[in-house]
């Protein structure tokens, strides 16, 4: 038996979001269909205006609704300190974290030669003339994934950057709160070893 057009198409829809398998999109669509009118309406016109007003920040990436994003325009944030993340999403991420007062760069991506994906992809570019043109900047902080492609990206970030003079660190991995090390790998374990602090 097949599925009324309606539902087909939205089925689709929802599977075209990452994590979302078919199970999870009949669940989502079926739900969808039990919505009141002026509920799927509102849904419907978050999905449209968050597509035409957002757009990258020129200076740094990240999505914002101005240009340039509200950080980069904070003059109270330390202009010393420059984050560098993958995604936008990882903008707020650190600063749910309420613990980072510097300024940020997305690279919209890794280095990822089996994904057609190298460095004239990411947001690389902009962010040497950034550094070059932008005196206050002495830290530049990576903070790519720990993934073999998040470290091949930060190993390549850091040596177009320290030619520069520019501190280039990263940051740390190693053992998450609460976990045991019996069941850490050996390469988290080697990370929380090297980046071991004093108490």
């Amino acid at each position: 038996m097949q599925y009324p057009e309606p539902i087909a198409k939205l089925i689709d829809s929802y599977m075209r979001l990452p994590g979302i398998g078919r199970k999870t999109a009949i669940r989502l669509a079926y739900f969808t269909v039990t919505m009141n009118k002026d509920d799927v309406s509102m849904f419907a016109n978050a999905l449209k205006e968050t597509k035409q007003l957002l757009k990258y920040c020129s200076i740094c990436g990240d999505l914002t609704d101005e240009n340039p994003c509200a950080i980069c325009q904070d003059g109270q944030r330390n202009q010393s300190e420059l984050l560098v993340v993958e995604q936008p999403k990882d903008v707020m991420v650190m600063e749910n974290m309420k613990n980072y007062h510097g300024l940020y760069h997305v690279l919209h991506g890794v280095l990822s030669p089996m994904d057609g994906k190298g460095p004239e992809e990411l947001n690389i570019k902009s962010l040497l003339k950034r550094l070059q043109s932008n005196e206050n900047i002495k830290e530049v902080i990576v903070a790519t994934n720990a993934t073999p492609e998040g470290e091949a990206t930060a190993m390549y970030l850091a040596k177009l950057i320290k030619p520069a003079g520019i501190k280039v660190t990263r940051l740390a991995h190693g053992l998450s709160v609460g976990s045991d090390i019996e069941y850490a790998d050996e390469m988290t374990l080697s990370r929380a070893v090297s980046g071991r602090t004093e108490m």
